[in-house]
């Protein structure tokens, strides 16, 4: 239960529990609404499954990295304390700055998902998914202010029901021998097309960095974080590929590209209505287990910052019963629930997607930087494939970010000045901390 010296949050998280964190955080809303997305933007099955191949490749190499960085730096805020450690403050702080306004997003776009699938299972109109969404995060916020023993075991429950329910939807669409026809959808075959596609896949994929925020309050660090990741990784990529492929042998990419709900329609084309039903009950099931482990994890960031001055010293508070960081949980719960009510799942999903991968490259960057500036840090675990697996997640980040420069540039401008803002912020921050 102990943590290391200085450690405010106990060491309570195995190396099982935080693959259930990374594949819990990953596993949710994504699969269940993206599919549809992809396949209306490049059409042809084959490269449907080869969007999701390199999304989880291109993911594969992130946790490949973070597990060194965590194993190097095992304390509480993932990617903030890596940037520290690699750039210095400021950056970090730049980091932090942008997860705190662009962060929610990831939180809300979740809930909405969720609330579109409770909605349709309780036959409710689509008007109330803002209200459904709202009332999710709140109860995800509770969970998580109330102990994270009890939110990483029900992330772990959601975690296994989730992962049995897709491979048995895959099962039982394949065994089936239903023949999706013929079809096909729009943007077949363009590389702007795949580009997008990719943005949009990395959405489902996205969570590695937000588990590995939980590195301060996992037992045994140097082996447990680098089991964790790493697994959680290859868990969610063999999922997305089975569950892919049972969704192109019901639907062809033109039925995908159309569908709202792409795991429900399929099991209505090989079990009738109330296997749709049944399915769709099952998908809000496993996208409120993803918004517990968001609401597990995404607060750490918030709490590191503010444990290094570098934010309101209240949001570093540890509840005294519960010992859980309560202020950064209501803080970043907040944000979403306006989130909520002032954007669509998709603008939110590319926002947040966008807003954060300068910074996955960034602290790969910094994962480079540390081998070759500071050799004689102890690492308990070694990436393999260096320097060509962060060389080749770099460089995919690199098209990412100018893809979507090109086809998405008010978002990526916004995102933009939101990181550029972060400097000045940190000078004034640093004048406000020196008086205070």
């Amino acid at each position: 239960m102990s943590g290391l010296p200085g450690d405010p949050l106990p060491r309570t998280i195995g190396a099982g529990a935080l693959a259930a964190l990374t594949a819990g955080i990953v596993i949710g809303s994504g699969i269940f609404r993206t599919p549809s997305e992809i396949a209306a933007l490049v059409g042809s099955p084959s490269l449907i499954l080869l969007v999701w191949v390199v999304g989880g490749a291109i993911t594969l190499c992130l946790g490949l990295c973070l597990a060194e960085l965590g194993a190097m730096f095992p304390r509480v805020g993932g990617l903030y304390v890596y940037l520290e450690e690699a750039f210095g403050k400021p950056i970090a702080f730049m980091f932090g700055w942008t997860f705190l306004l662009i962060n929610p997003a990831n939180w809300a776009a979740i809930s909405l998902i969720a609330a579109a699938y409770i909605g349709a299972a309780l036959g409710l109109e689509p008007g109330a998914d803002r209200w459904i969404a709202t009332a999710a995060l709140a109860a995800v916020t509770i969970m998580n202010v109330a102990s994270v023993t009890l939110a990483t075991r029900f992330t772990s429950i959601f975690t296994f029901a989730k992962a049995a329910a897709l491979l048995s939807i895959a099962a039982v669409i394949i065994v089936s021998g239903v023949d999706a026809g013929e079809g096909g959808a729009r943007g077949v075959g363009s590389m702007g097309a795949f580009g997008l596609a990719l943005i949009a896949v990395l959405w489902p994929y996205e969570g590695v960095a937000a588990a590995s925020a939980m590195a301060g309050e996992v037992r045994d660090p140097s082996r447990n974080i680098p089991r964790g990741l790493i697994g959680g990784v290859l868990i969610i990529t063999f999922l997305y590929l089975v569950i892919n492929v049972a969704f192109l042998a019901a639907l062809n990419p033109e039925v995908m590209a159309a569908s709202r709900f792409v795991a429900r329609d399929a099991a209505t084309v090989v079990l009738g209505e109330s296997g749709g039903v049944a399915v769709g009950a099952a998908a809000a099931v496993a996208v409120l287990g993803a918004l517990i482990a968001a609401g597990t994890c995404d607060p750490r960031v918030l709490f590191a910052m503010a444990r290094d001055r570098l934010f309101f010293a209240r949001v570093g508070d540890v509840h005294p019963r519960a010992q859980t960081p309560y202020v950064a949980v209501l803080v970043s719960a907040v944000l979403a629930m306006l989130y909520v009510w002032v954007s669509t799942f998709e603008a939110l999903a590319a926002q947040f997607v966008l807003g954060m991968w300068l910074f996955y490259a960034l602290c790969v960057v910094g994962l480079i930087r540390l081998r070759i500036t500071k050799p004689d840090l102890p690492r308990p675990y070694r990436m393999p494939g260096f320097p060509w697996l962060p060389g080749l997640f770099l460089a995919a980040s690199l098209g990412l970010l100018v893809n979507a420069l090109i086809a998405l540039p008010l978002i990526s401008l916004t995102n933009i000045a939101v990181v550029a803002m972060g400097y000045p912020v940190y000078k004034i921050w640093q004048r406000y901390a020196a008086r205070s």
